[in-house]
């Protein structure tokens, strides 16, 4: 196989996962949260692109790049799911389903007659271990965070995350909410607002199954990010741009 070739590859494909809609993931000491900026061909025509899949009860994921791609790795892991489940009759722990994901992304890397999946993802768990937050991505590498942000403009989303993520091992799930939202609304590009339409917010964590608020159960959040103060204007360098 020639290296160059799949390296190409392999670099097209973390193109489609910055091309895709931005999404942002967080983690406490109780809880883990995906918020998510949802696309639509044709705003006043077509319905929003889904960003966020419950994969069991204890563990979900929201992407950032071909949503083809990512239903296709989201059957693969609710297989996995069930056969961990029906076999140990428990949950499958999060980092051992997050090495699986990876070693199937990875390869494509290794064949000339596949290519790499287009698509980067956030999964967000709770088990033994605690609250989690993977990233995984068509390289088959993988990589766990506090928080994190993927997709269209989301260095701006990683500046917010950097300056405030030391707060979040105590945060409340209501501020590590307030947070991602915001983070999120810093990737939206001029003119656009985080609504009940494009938003999408997903919560796991103790004693709390992986649950997904979409159109009018995201209200709620919502109101929440605009009865928040405003985030202060700070023109001093962040450690990422220095």
């Amino acid at each position: 196989i020639n290296a160059e070739y799949m390296g190409h590859q392999v670099e097209y494909a973390m193109e489609a996962v910055k091309q895709g809609s931005a999404t942002v993931g967080a983690k406490s000491s109780t809880h883990t949260v995906l918020v998510a900026l949802k696309r639509a061909p044709h705003a006043d025509l077509s319905s929003y692109q889904p960003k966020m899949f419950k994969l069991d009860q204890h563990m979900g994921m929201s992407i950032a790049g071909l949503t083809s791609d990512a239903r296709m790795l989201a059957r693969f892991i609710r297989t996995e799911c069930m056969n961990h489940r029906y076999v140990y009759n428990s949950s499958l722990p999060v980092q051992r389903l997050v090495t699986r994901v990876a070693d199937k992304s990875q390869k494509c890397t290794q064949v000339s007659h596949k290519r790499p999946f287009g698509v980067g993802l956030l999964i967000a768990g709770y088990d033994n271990a605690g609250p989690s937050l993977y990233y995984t991505c068509p390289s088959g590498q993988y990589y766990n965070y506090k928080a994190m942000a993927i997709g269209a403009r989301s260095q701006s989303a990683k500046t917010y995350l950097e300056k405030h993520f030391e707060s979040f091992e105590n945060s409340s799930l209501e501020e590590l909410v307030t947070h991602c939202l915001k983070a999120l609304k810093s990737t939206c590009s001029e003119g656009v607002e985080l609504t009940q339409q494009n938003t999408t917010v997903a919560v796991v964590g103790k004693d709390q199954n992986f649950t997904v608020f979409d159109d009018d159960k995201v209200a709620v959040w919502i109101e929440l990010l605009k009865s928040s103060p405003p985030v202060p204007q700070d023109t001093e360098p962040t450690p990422m741009e220095e």
